[in-house]
């Protein structure tokens, strides 16, 4: 799933490719990517894009008085090209959800691979209107956001660390991946709870969420859209590195799975040596 750093390196390539653009038509070719009916799509054409900004994990184009909202969910991703086929695809075709033409013939397409289709897409007069938008906690890279506004956040929110991490509500923008990797670099374990966390946790914490954040983002920015992903995939330290090595300590990382997710860890950084249960009771083994 595209996180906060990928998504703020789509939000610089767009802004870039479209600011100043005008749109000729928006179409869509899923059934269910679009969320909202009125304004239609069409009240798109002829506008000229504005701005390119970022709501965790939303991509928002504004154009005119309207603005797309763009929430790439699990497996959906942008492609840009340079021209299409004169002839547009026939909806529900292959992994094509949504087609975005600019008059001067370039555009984007978003496309969501697999048969869970949770790619969203909502055109809305104000972001606020759309509830994923409307309920998100703070921007965890916004210069407000600092080391005791975070300690406030995590104060409200019994439980597990990694589950706080990635609850929008709270945080904005971190998702399974970084979530590994803020915890891997505090040498943490996913499972401490924020109710045990001392002054010293938070601000480890803290230093770790920020810097993890903030190289990921350097890491992704120019890098052209294609290649994001593959950019992500190589820079991870220990998400979605089971069984291979881990780069601090040599350990082997390891995984808790759940029904529709997974993590990774290393033992030896994060849990004192000791494997974590895997199991939905998130308990040390004893």
């Amino acid at each position: 799933m595209p996180e906060l750093p990928e998504v703020e390196a789509l939000r610089d390539f767009l802004e870039d490719h479209l600011v100043g653009r005008e749109i000729a038509r928006v179409l869509p070719l899923a059934i269910n990517v679009l969320k909202t009916y009125d304004p239609p799509p069409t009240a798109l054409e002829g506008t000229s894009v504005t701005s390119v900004t970022r709501h965790g994990k939303f991509l928002d184009i504004t154009a005119g008085q309207l603005h797309l909202l763009i929430h790439l969910a699990r497996a959906g991703w942008l492609q840009w090209k340079d021209s299409f086929p004169a002839t547009p695809p026939r909806p529900g075709k292959g992994p094509l959800a949504l087609r975005t033409v600019l008059t001067g013939g370039d555009g984007f397409d978003l496309t969501e691979m697999g048969t869970t289709k949770r790619l969203a897409v909502h055109l809305v007069h104000d972001p606020a209107d759309v509830p994923g938008v409307a309920r998100l906690g703070p921007d965890p890279l916004v210069a407000s956001f600092d080391r005791d506004a975070f300690a406030t956040v995590l104060a409200g929110a019994r439980r597990q660390v990694k589950g706080a991490l990635r609850d929008q509500s709270l945080i904005a923008g971190i998702g399974n991946a970084y979530s590994d990797e803020i915890l891997h670099v505090a040498k943490m374990s996913p499972f401490k709870l924020t109710t045990s966390l001392g002054d010293d946790d938070i601000t480890h914490l803290y230093n770790a969420m920020r810097t993890t954040l903030q190289e990921a983002v350097e890491r992704s920015r120019g890098v052209a859209a294609g290649r994001l992903k593959a950019e992500k995939k190589t820079s991870m330290r220990v998400h979605g590195r089971t069984g291979q090595p881990c780069p601090v300590c040599g350990d082997t990382v390891l995984e808790v799975s759940f029904s529709d997710s997974s993590l990774q860890y290393c033992p030896t950084c994060q849990t004192g040596g000791k494997p974590l249960a895997d199991r939905r009771l998130s308990r040390l083994l004893k």
